[in-house]
């Protein structure tokens, strides 16, 4: 990006990025403040910029659109919006005003996002994946009308589903974005026919649209009749769930994802069964997945799905002694995913992008995509396709449109003229072991003394969790030893100021 960080999530505190916004119906300037303010949510506050008026309708008004913001309605007597609405579209004037390498909103080519999945054409990289935001008609077609190039419908399979209530637990983070998120949820409760009827539905009425089909069967010859049965009712393809942590007595789920030869053996016969493309989902509770994704193509499997959720628990009351959530007394382990999940995520992209054995296999990523800065480092690591979840069940279907601006704007900044431009451009960079990284230079962290408030928080944290190379004068100022000093950065990330940076300079240790 051609710009600094003007806007940050920080300054969005208190909105709540309402359905329907208020904000945004009162405006007499016809600005749509709740699109702009969803957008510096999702780091994609240039993208924001260049569509606002030429002059900041915000100078003179009576805002209106504070007025009008729902937070209000706890105190309505006290006259304090929630958000600091106009002050934030005044800061996208900032980022406006900076250069930019796209002229404007109007200058910006979305045909750069057209991408392909085992050779079917997708007008996105950005599907549905396969959960309860992709397991009816409805909610399928009003994802596909917002943009969304498909969806993963939601697991079929032959055997009966009964849900337990609650089923959801969450970390939360001081704004209440999920910081990780739990499900015990299984797979769909409708039947076999039942979805198959979907499938056909959704394909007469949106042809364009990828359906990609998950399914999970009990033994053998289901694995091949479930195939065989997506494929008539116009499913692109079909994906094999080999990885719910929620499926794994009696053999289901994750449990077959862990074992190659199974792995194998169950997508030879979708394989054999169907002549659409078949994609594997592997699972993460796994020490290393290329052993089940090299299986998977011995087996004819022609991509790779990852990751999955993360068998966890998220903690335990400690007055009740019962996990979350809490059915009856009693809880389970559960799968993990959101933003939580991310670096493992990545780690496994890295891991298949990287495996030589894999080349010429689709890989579609998923865990913890929710911006599209989310969405460019699983395409540099080998990703081809984006799978979402968690991100659309906290904020719905709507995220599609920055995650597909964000990208294209990125994408014409850096030149590339397609999703296949960028796939696996980060792996060259990328070691899966410590082992090679160069260890003979440090970089030192340069200190910035009109951003230092002199809280020595970074003293506190070289001192008891580095090297002791930081200290604090009586006037608080931080004095650096660069004899002790090792350039292990933790100063950077501790700064709540960020008052430090890396130098960018490289010395020799041997001198």
């Amino acid at each position: 990006m051609s710009f600094k960080k003007i806007i940050n999530r920080s300054d969005m505190l208190g909105c709540v990025l309402c359905a329907d916004p208020p904000c945004s119906s009162v405006c007499k300037r016809g600005i749509d403040a709740g699109r702009l303010l969803r957008s510096i949510w999702f780091s994609n506050e240039e993208y924001a910029s260049m569509t606002l008026p030429e002059h900041n309708p915000c100078i003179g008004c009576d805002a209106d659109c504070e007025k009008a913001c729902v937070k209000n309605r706890i105190d309505p007597d006290d006259g304090i919006c929630g958000v600091h609405i106009s002050s934030l579209i005044s800061k996208l004037y900032e980022v406006r005003a900076l250069p930019h390498d796209v002229a404007g909103v109007d200058r910006i080519d979305f045909s750069c996002l057209k991408s392909d999945i085992c050779g079917i054409p997708i007008d996105n990289p950005f599907l549905l994946s396969s959960s309860v935001v992709a397991s009816t008609y409805d909610m399928c077609a009003r994802a596909f009308e917002a943009g969304w190039a498909g969806a993963c419908f939601k697991t079929i399979c032959n055997f009966p589903i009964h849900e337990c209530s609650p089923r959801f637990s969450a970390l939360m983070s001081d704004n209440n974005s999920f910081i990780g998120f739990k499900n015990i949820e299984q797979l769909s409760d409708h039947s076999v026919e039942e979805n198959m009827n979907i499938f056909r539905r959704l394909k007469e009425k949106y042809p364009s649209k990828f359906i990609l089909a998950s399914i999970m069967g009990k033994d053998e010859e289901e694995w091949g009749i479930l195939a065989k049965k997506c494929e008539d009712a116009g499913a692109d393809a079909v994906e094999l769930n080999f990885s719910c942590p929620n499926m794994a007595d009696d053999g289901l789920g994750s449990d077959i994802g862990q074992i190659p030869e199974l792995v194998e053996k169950y997508t030879s016969i979708a394989k054999k069964a169907c002549s659409i493309p078949v994609i594997a989902k592997l699972t993460p509770n796994v020490a290393n997945m290329s052993p089940a994704a090299e299986a998977a193509k011995r087996g004819g499997a022609d991509g790779i799905a990852a990751i999955n959720t993360i068998k966890s628990i998220t903690g335990v009351n400690i007055h009740t002694f019962i996990s979350e959530p809490s059915v009856h007394g009693k809880s389970a382990l559960g799968g993990y995913s959101g933003a939580a999940v991310k670096p493992i995520a990545l780690r496994f992209i890295a891991e298949l992008g990287l495996n030589k054995n894999l080349h010429g296999m689709h890989i579609t990523g998923m865990g913890g995509i929710g911006s599209w800065t989310d969405a460019v480092e699983f395409l540099l690591l080998g990703s081809a396709s984006l799978q979402i979840t968690t991100a659309v069940m906290q904020y719905g279907y709507r995220i599609i449109d920055d995650l597909k601006s964000g990208l294209a704007l990125y994408m014409n900044q850096k030149g590339f003229k397609s999703v296949a431009d960028i796939v696996g451009a980060g792996l060259d960079s990328f070691y899966l072991s410590t082992d090679n990284l160069e260890r003979d230079s440090i970089i030192y962290p340069k200190f910035n003394s009109d951003k230092c408030v002199g809280c020595g928080r970074c003293m506190i944290s070289c001192s008891d969790g580095g090297h002791q190379a930081l200290t604090l004068s009586p006037e608080r100022k931080i004095r650096m030893n660069p004899q002790k000093c090792v350039g292990c950065h933790l100063c950077i990330l501790v700064c709540p100021q960020k008052a430090i940076t890396s130098s960018g300079r490289r010395f020799d240790k041997h001198l």
